[in-house]
């Protein structure tokens, strides 16, 4: 059988209570949970039970190993230690509404540089029914350890693929069907005009610059978020979550029979 995934590693360390126990539930491929020296409370426990279950080894390291494994990053007293992990190829990304017999919602990030805000951004995305979150492979932020904490688990959860050129990826989704929606500050239309029924691909922009001009160029509708007070913008991840539920409340409403 041919490996439908591309050689791009994403990360070795998952760290954080939730993040572990979510890459255990999700049959995550673990090779070994390691605690602090010392550690306790419900989850920890939780985690520990689970692993039994999985037959995932575990072991233990005081302060200074634990450190080592896990630099600059909260850790919560558990990390789990994962083989190299790959994004899937579009082609996999594209399979999974399909297997699920839904239209497709897909998320791409165009330069999304704050480990936080993707990580973020990919949580709300899992949380919306979000069927794959794109990315560049360039210009962007890893999916570091910060990001899957940030993603409290998601990342676990969540089919996530990386393309070379953003551009031609819209333009691969356009001939199958998808209609392609940017997130960017200077839109006419608000995010809520949209009909989100159809195959939708969102896109959201680098935190300071938005979208860039040609990506833009290739999309089928600018949307906005209106903002009230003094500061003229949300955050890159709350502005993602916004339509992302809005295309989640259209579909539910749409699913419901009306009387």
């Amino acid at each position: 059988m041919t490996d439908k995934r591309t050689g791009t590693a994403m990360n070795t360390i998952i760290a954080g209570r939730k993040p572990v126990i979510e890459a255990l539930k999700a049959g995550t491929k673990i090779e070994r949970i390691v605690f602090l020296t010392g550690v306790q409370g419900r989850v920890i426990n939780d985690i520990r039970s689970l692993a039994e279950r999985k037959r995932v080894p575990v072991s233990h390291a005081n302060k200074q190993q634990f450190r080592e494994l896990a630099t600059n990053a909260t850790t919560q007293g558990v990390v789990a230690l994962v083989p190299t992990r790959r994004f899937l190829d579009v082609d996999s990304i594209l399979e999974v509404p399909e297997k699920r017999a839904e239209k497709g919602f897909l998320l791409l990030l165009d330069e999304i540089e704050d480990p936080h805000n993707l990580g973020a951004l990919i949580r709300t995305a899992e949380c919306a029914g979000v069927h794959g979150v794109v990315v560049p492979k360039h210009h962007a932020a890893p999916v570091t350890t910060t990001a899957v904490k940030a993603a409290a688990g998601a990342t676990e959860h969540m089919a996530l693929g990386e393309v070379t050129n953003l551009v031609n990826f819209i333009e691969q989704l356009k001939s199958r069907e998808y209609w392609i929606v940017g997130l960017d500050i200077g839109a006419e239309k608000v995010y809520t005009e949209i009909d989100y029924a159809m195959p939708v691909a969102l896109i959201v922009g680098n935190e300071g610059r938005g979208i860039r001009r040609l990506v833009r160029e290739h999309c089928d509708h600018i949307v906005s978020i209106p903002v009230y007070g003094k500061v003229d913008s949300l955050n890159a991840s709350v502005a993602g979550g916004l339509v992302m539920y809005e295309v989640a409340r259209q579909r539910r409403k749409a699913a419901v029979p009306q009387d």
